[in-house]
C-alpha cells in the first residue's frame, strides 16, 4: 500500500481514473483498484491478459494494446508503469504520454530491481550464470550512470516539455520466496529473455543448484512521480 499512498500523496486529492501500461498479470492493478480508483489496465500480451483477467476486481476493465496503439480519445487523472515502461518505444515516447495524462494529471513508474539479499549466494548465483551470461543487470535506457542521483525514467521526465516537478523514491522491501519464483521473476528480465532457449534453461538450473529451497530477496520499488503541465 505505501506505492499508493506515495502516489495519492503526490496527487494531493483523491484519484478516480487510472491507466495502466503493461499491466501483466495485475499485481499493481489490483494495488490500485483497491484505493477505489477506476483503472483501465492495458496489456499486450494475450497469455498475460487471460491471467490477469481471472482476479478483477468490478472497477478495472482491460484492453489487449502495447502502449504505442493506445486510443488517444480518452485521458486520465494517474498514468502508471510498474516495471514495464522500458519496453515502450522511446520514439514519441513522452508526447503520446501527456495525451494520456489529463493536464494537472500524474504519471507514475515504478521500477523494481529483484536480486538476492544475502552477497554469498548472490556471488554463488553469479558464478552459475557466467558461462553463459556475465551480467543480468538492465542498463538504464538512457545510459544514466548507476550512480547519478536522478535515474530513468526520471531524467527523460526532466527534458520533458510537458511534464514537472519530477520526483525520485524509494521504498525500502524485504521478500521472502521460494527458489521456483526467484528464477520466475529472473525469466521476466531482458538479459535472460534475450538468451538462447536451451542456454536460458541450463543458466536457471545452474541457477537453482545453488539456491536454498527459500531466499530473500532485496525488492526495492523506485518511484517516478511527475505532473503534466496544465
Amino acid at each position: 500500500m505505501e506505492v499508493l499512498e506515495l502516489v495519492t500523496a503526490y496527487a494531493g486529492g483523491p484519484i478516480r481514473t487510472a491507466l495502466e501500461i503493461g499491466a501483466g498479470t495485475g499485481k499493481a492493478t489490483r494495488l490500485f483498484a483497491q484505493g477505489g480508483i477506476a483503472v483501465t489496465a492495458t496489456e499486450p500480451d494475450a497469455a498475460m491478459l487471460a491471467e490477469l483477467r481471472k482476479h478483477l476486481p468490478a472497477n478495472v476493465s482491460t484492453v489487449q494494446a502495447a502502449f504505442e496503439d493506445l486510443p488517444l480519445d480518452s485521458s486520465y487523472e494517474l498514468v502508471y508503469s510498474a516495471a514495464a515502461l522500458h519496453w515502450t518505444n522511446p520514439e514519441g515516447r513522452w508526447a503520446r504520454m501527456a495525451e494520456l495524462v489529463r493536464p494537472g494529471g500524474v504519471f507514475a513508474s515504478f521500477g523494481v530491481p529483484i536480486q538476492l539479499a544475502d552477497l554469498a549466494l548472490r556471488e554463488a548465483v553469479r558464478a552459475a550464470r557466467t558461462p553463459y551470461l556475465d551480467d543480468d543487470g538492465v542498463p538504464s535506457p538512457d545510459g544514466t550512470p548507476a550512480d547519478r542521483p536522478m535515474q530513468w525514467p526520471g531524467t527523460e521526465l526532466e527534458q520533458s516539455e510537458w511534464f514537472t516537478d519530477v520526483r525520485q523514491a524509494v521504498i525500502e522491501r524485504r521478500l521472502m520466496m521460494s527458489a521456483d519464483d526467484y528464477v520466475g521473476q529472473l525469466s521476466t528480465v531482458s538479459a535472460y529473455v534475450m538468451l538462447p532457449p536451451a542456454d536460458r534453461a541450463e543458466v536457471f538450473r545452474r541457477t537453482l543448484q545453488v539456491l536454498p529451497e527459500t531466499v530473500e530477496i532485496d525488492a526495492q520499488i523506485t518511484a517516478h512521480l511527475a505532473r503534466r503541465i496544465p
